[in-house]
Parts: C-alpha cells; sequence; structure tokens
C-alpha cells in the first residue's frame, strides 16, 4: 500500500540526481580562453579583438574568451619588442628584477629623446605589470602577433624576423601563436572594376605561409581574404577614403577570418551584426567615422551572411594555397 509514494520518492531522487549530473556535464564543457592582441591601430580600430571575443562566444556558448591589447600607434613587432611588450608575453615567469630592468631601460630611452611617446606609453605599462606581478598571472591561450608593412620583403621582412621571437615565448608556456597579417597597401577605399593583380599578394602569402609552418603558427591572411573580396565584390570597398585604416566592412571581414582560422570552422550564421570604429570625424561629430558616415554600421542578415561566406572562402584558399607542395 506504500508502493506508490515509495516509487514516487524514488522517481523524485533519481531525477535530481539526473539534472545535477546534467548540470555538471554541461559546466564541464564550459571552458575560458586568454588571448593577448599584439599590434597597432588594425588592431586598436572597430575594437576589433572584441568583435573576434562576440563571435567566438556566439559560436561557442560554451566558451569565454578574454582579450587583452597592446597597442602602440603605427609600430611593428620590431618596436614592441623594444619596448618589452614581450614581458607580458611571459609574465607567468617574469621575476620584478627582470621587469625592474626593462624600466631602467625605458627611463634611460626617455632620458635620451623625451619626445619618444611609445617609450613613455611603454613605461607606464611596465610600472602597471610590476605592480600586478604579486597578484594572480595569466596564462596566455592565444597570442595574436600584428603584421603591418613589415611584411614586404619576403624573408628579409621584419615580421619574419620577430614573429619567431614571440613566438619562442609563446610556445614555452603552452600558448598558441596567431599571426594576423595585415594588407594596408592592397585595400581599396573606391569600387574596383576588375580584381587587382594577385602577384604581389600570393607572394606575401607566400612568405607568411613558410613562417607559419616554421614556427608551427596559426595565420589569419587579410590580404588573400581582401583579395578574394575583391575579385567576387569588386563593388565593396576595404578602407576609408579619409582615413587610410581598414573600414567598417573590412573590419567585419578580419573578425570573421580571425573566427575561421582560431576554430577552423565558418562564421556563417553567427549573428553579429554591428561595427562601431574607434575614431569619429571631430569633436562636433563623435557620431560620424572618417567619412561622416555613420560610426556605426550594423549589416543586414543578407549583408553579414555575404561577408561571412567571403571571410570563409578566402581563408580556405589560403589554406590549400599554404599546403599545396
Amino acid at each position: 500500500m506504500h508502493s506508490r509514494p515509495l516509487t514516487r520518492l524514488l522517481l523524485a531522487i533519481f531525477t535530481s540526481l539526473s539534472l545535477v549530473s546534467i548540470h555538471d556535464a554541461v559546466a564541464a564543457e564550459k571552458r575560458t580562453l586568454n588571448a593577448l592582441f599584439i599590434g597597432n591601430s588594425y588592431t586598436a580600430r572597430h575594437n576589433l579583438s572584441e568583435i573576434v571575443k562576440a563571435m567566438a562566444e556566439a559560436g561557442d556558448p560554451n566558451l569565454r574568451l578574454n582579450v587583452t591589447t597592446v597597442i602602440y600607434g603605427g609600430r611593428i613587432l620590431k618596436d614592441h619588442w623594444r619596448l618589452g611588450t614581450q614581458n607580458l608575453v611571459r609574465i607567468t615567469t617574469l621575476t620584478a628584477a627582470e621587469q625592474r630592468a626593462t624600466i631602467k631601460s625605458l627611463e634611460a630611452t626617455l632620458a635620451a629623446d623625451p619626445n619618444d611617446t611609445n617609450a613613455k606609453s611603454a613605461l607606464q605599462r611596465h610600472q602597471q605589470w610590476l605592480a600586478s606581478l604579486d597578484g594572480p598571472r595569466k596564462k596566455w591561450d592565444i597570442v595574436v602577433l600584428q603584421s603591418y608593412r613589415d611584411d614586404l620583403q619576403g624573408d628579409a621582412s621584419l615580421y619574419v624576423e620577430y614573429a619567431p621571437k614571440f613566438a619562442a615565448l609563446i610556445k614555452a608556456q603552452g600558448g598558441r601563436v596567431v599571426l594576423y597579417e595585415t594588407t594596408p597597401v592592397t585595400q581599396n577605399a573606391q569600387p574596383l572594376k576588375a580584381a587587382p593583380d594577385p602577384t604581389p599578394i600570393l607572394a606575401k602569402a607566400r612568405t607568411i605561409a613558410a613562417l607559419a609552418r616554421r614556427i608551427d603558427a596559426t595565420v589569419v591572411p587579410m590580404s588573400m581574404v581582401g583579395l578574394h573580396c575583391q575579385t567576387v565584390r569588386p563593388d565593396i570597398t576595404q578602407r576609408f577614403v579619409n582615413d587610410g585604416h581598414l573600414n567598417h566592412t573590412m573590419a567585419y571581414l578580419t573578425a570573421g577570418t580571425f573566427y575561421a582560422a582560431l576554430f577552423d570552422r565558418s562564421p556563417v550564421g553567427l549573428p553579429i551584426a554591428s561595427v562601431t570604429d574607434t575614431r569619429h570625424l571631430d569633436d562636433a561629430n563623435r557620431d560620424k567615422d572618417r567619412d561622416g558616415q555613420p560610426i556605426k554600421r550594423t549589416y543586414s542578415p543578407e549583408e553579414r551572411a555575404k561577408l561571412q561566406r567571403i571571410a570563409w572562402e578566402g581563408y580556405q584558399k589560403f589554406r590549400d594555397f599554404a599546403r599545396a607542395p
């Protein structure tokens, strides 16, 4: 006569245990990745790292991508090395004595050239990093190394010289190296009547692919993606008219290519729709970009699907090109 209440009790216990197991399984699948972006305004503009974060987390709800940036305007990896950015890369093993030595070196640099604004900014950063050494230290799962006109001389390029220096430090702590190859000299400010000559772009892609193989790095190949976009959609512009930087569309293409490269997965279908630039026209027009257009651009589902496909196809073209004998 008591079998029914007992059955209900056992069923409730079983259900409760099942829900706990499911919750634990879901929680176990959640993961956090820490990504460090090293570059200049080609990383800073449009808060690119934040768009990459938004796409990554939209593509995997169980992922949390924490992003940190070290930006020096107009500077390249060689400059980052001079300014000590490598200390943040190896922050997990950095000693206070090493950090003080870097600070002393930067102070000497500023004493010799008080107008070195990058050294002044770097000094402030290093003082903050020194103060933080007693607290928790962030291990980098991903470190992005941005190129900028330092990847145009083939194997003699400064990017080819300095990326391996950073890569050795990244890999020593188990991190993943990502080469963000920018393409400022090929981005078009006006619609094209025909696709450009692919020869110099392929030559640079060959250099980047060889570098990636040598240091076991992932590539975000924006010259190849830009070329693919110019080929299939010559009406699309990739840079501002009144500003040499990548425009909203190229920023969206870049973030989509990051997603493709980081996860080897198509970004098609991601819901991220808006891109907002970080530089306004002037103080009286803070809601307009450098060309006088809205500083925030929102893409329709059709537009973003188009750009996502171009990013994925361009990434695949580079991947196939890099694998070819």
